[in-house]
């Protein structure tokens, strides 16, 4: 079985910086993408940033110049550096993965609080 199990969420004032961590653990050939998606209240589940094995990123505009996405593949895990936090950015953070086993397996993590106030 392989699973996401993400870290760093939490409360913090518009301005500061929050960084969230998602480990990959279990029986697996290897991790392709990886990625992080958010849903705020009332809202639909939204692409945040993505990253290649080959550390590819993409970024939604609203976070652009803001947050960072990164990866240390030794350790199967993906980070998010979120800077600059906007109360906008209020939201349940997802973490995704492609992984490969004896079959390709889309990956989501149970998701992380982040909180921003204003």
């Amino acid at each position: 079985q392989v699973q996401l199990v993400e870290s760093g969420g939490g409360l913090v004032q518009a301005g500061r910086s929050l960084r969230l961590s998602c480990a990959a653990s279990g029986r697996f050939v290897r991790i392709n993408a990886m990625g992080w998606y958010r849903q705020a209240p009332g809202k639909q589940r939204e692409l945040v940033a993505t990253i290649t094995s080959g550390d590819s990123t993409n970024y939604a505009d609203s976070v652009k110049g803001r947050f960072t996405i990164s990866r240390d593949n030794a350790k199967n895990t993906v980070y998010l550096q979120m800077n600059s936090l906007k109360p906008e950015d209020t939201a349940v953070y997802y973490c995704n993965a492609a992984a490969v086993t004896t079959r390709y397996l889309e990956l989501w993590g149970q998701g992380t609080l982040v909180t921003v106030s204003s």
